[in-house]
C-alpha cells in the first residue's frame, strides 16, 4: 500500500514548486470556505477593483499619473452607480408591488385556463390532476407572499449592514486601486522566493479574471438596456423588472437564460393571452438571447472562455452550491483556474531524470 502511494507522491509532488502551488490553493480555498461571509466586503471590493483597474491603466497609458487616474475613475463610476441606484430602486419597488397586487388575478386567470383542459384534452389530463395542480399553485403563491414579507423584514434588519457596506466597500476599492502594486508586493512577501509555477498560473488566471469581470459587467449592461428598450416598445408590463432579471441572468451561463424565460412568457401571456403580441415578444426575446450567446459573448470573452459548455454548467452547479451567488459569478474564472493548474502541473515525463528512470 505504501509503495503505490509513494510512487504517486513522487510522480506529482516531487517538484517543490508543485508543493508550494498546492499549499497556496489549499490555504486560499480554506479561507474562502471558512470565512467567506466575513470577507464578503473584501471580495466585492476586489471584484470592483478588477472592473475599474482597466480604465485606470488606460488613463495611465494616456500619460495621466496613477493617483489622478484612480480618483477620476472612482468618482465617475460611483457617481453613475449611485444615480442609477436611486433611479432604479423606486421603479423596481413600484413594479414589484404592482406584481404582488396583480398576482391573485393572474392565478385566478391561470386556474380558469387549467379548468378548461380536462374538457378539451380528457385523454391527457383529468379533473383530479387539475385540482392537484391548482392546490400546488395556491401553496406556491402563499409561500411567495410569505417570502416577500420575510424579505422585507430581512431587508429592514440588514439596513445597517448595507449602510456599512456602502461606506466600507468604496473605501477599500479606492485603496485597492491606489496602492495595488504595494499591496501585491506585501502579499507576495509572505510567499516563498522559489514560486515560479505559482507565478505562472497566477499570471494566466489574473489576466483572464480581470477580462472576465469587465466583460461580464459590460454584457449585463448591454443585455439589460436592449431588453428594456425592446419590452418598452412592445408595451410589456413590468419592463424594467423583467429586463433587470434578463440582464442578471447572464451571470449564470445557459441556465440563467432558460430560467428567466418563464416569467417573461407568463407576464406576456397574462397581459395579451394567446395573441400576436405574445408571439412577437417571445421572438424578440429569443433574438436577444441568440445575439447575446452568438455575437456578444464571443466578442467579449473570446480569449477568456475556452471551456466546454458541460464544464461551465458543472462549475456553476459546484461553485454556486458552495459559495452562492458569488460562486455562480466566479464559476467560469474558478474553472479557468483549475484548467490553468492542470495544464501547468508538471507531468512525470517532463521532470528531470524521468527519461532515465523510464529507461
Amino acid at each position: 500500500m505504501i509503495g503505490p502511494l509513494r510512487k504517486w507522491y513522487d510522480r506529482h509532488f516531487s517538484d517543490p514548486q508543485v508543493v508550494i502551488l498546492a499549499l497556496i490553493l489549499i490555504f486560499g480555498t480554506a479561507i474562502v470556505l471558512l470565512a467567506g461571509r466575513l470577507i464578503a466586503p473584501l471580495l466585492a471590493s476586489i471584484i470592483l477593483a478588477y472592473l475599474l483597474d482597466g480604465a485606470v491603466e488606460k488613463l495611465q497609458r494616456w500619460h495621466m499619473p496613477r493617483l489622478p487616474a484612480v480618483v477620476l475613475v472612482f468618482v465617475v463610476f460611483f457617481t453613475v452607480f449611485i444615480i442609477t441606484l436611486l433611479g432604479l430602486i423606486p421603479l423596481l419597488s413600484q413594479q414589484i408591488a404592482q406584481l404582488v397586487r396583480e398576482l391573485p388575478g393572474m392565478v385566478a386567470q391561470g386556474q380558469n385556463v387549467l379548468l378548461q383542459l380536462p374538457e378539451r384534452y380528457p385523454q391527457f389530463i383529468s379533473e383530479e390532476q387539475v385540482r392537484d395542480m391548482m392546490g400546488a399553485i395556491r401553496t406556491e403563491v402563499t409561500l411567495f407572499g410569505q417570502r416577500m414579507v420575510s424579505l422585507s423584514l430581512a431587508s429592514a434588519m440588514h439596513l445597517v449592514t448595507f449602510l456599512v457596506y456602502l461606506i466600507v466597500v468604496p473605501l477599500m476599492v479606492f485603496f485597492l486601486l491606489k496602492d495595488r502594486d504595494a499591496i501585491l508586493r506585501w502579499f507576495t512577501g509572505f510567499l516563498p522566493r522559489d514560486r515560479g509555477l505559482a507565478s505562472e498560473v497566477w499570471a494566466e488566471v489574473n489576466e483572464k479574471i480581470a477580462s472576465y469581470v469587465r466583460g461580464k459587467f459590460v454584457e449585463i449592461l448591454i443585455v439589460w438596456a436592449v431588453t428594456y428598450v425592446t419590452f418598452t416598445l412592445f408595451g410589456l408590463n413590468y419592463a424594467m423588472l423583467l429586463s433587470v432579471m434578463v440582464g442578471l441572468s447572464v451571470i449564470i451561463p445557459y441556465v440563467g437564460a432558460a430560467v428567466v424565460t418563464l416569467p417573461v412568457a407568463l407576464v406576456a401571456y397574462f397581459q395579451w393571452g394567446l395573441s400576436a403580441e405574445l408571439a412577437w415578444v417571445l421572438v424578440a426575446y429569443g433574438i436577444i438571447q441568440f445575439l447575446d450567446g452568438n455575437i456578444l459573448v464571443p466578442l467579449l470573452f473570446s480569449e477568456v472562455v475556452n471551456l466546454h459548455p458541460v464544464a461551465i454548467i458543472a462549475a456553476v452547479l459546484v461553485f454556486g452550491g458552495i459559495w452562492g451567488l458569488l460562486g455562480v459569478f466566479f464559476a467560469i474564472p474558478l474553472a479557468t483556474l483549475i484548467q490553468a493548474v492542470i495544464r501547468s502541473w508538471p507531468r512525470y515525463e517532463d521532470m528531470p531524470g524521468s527519461e532515465g528512470a523510464s529507461g
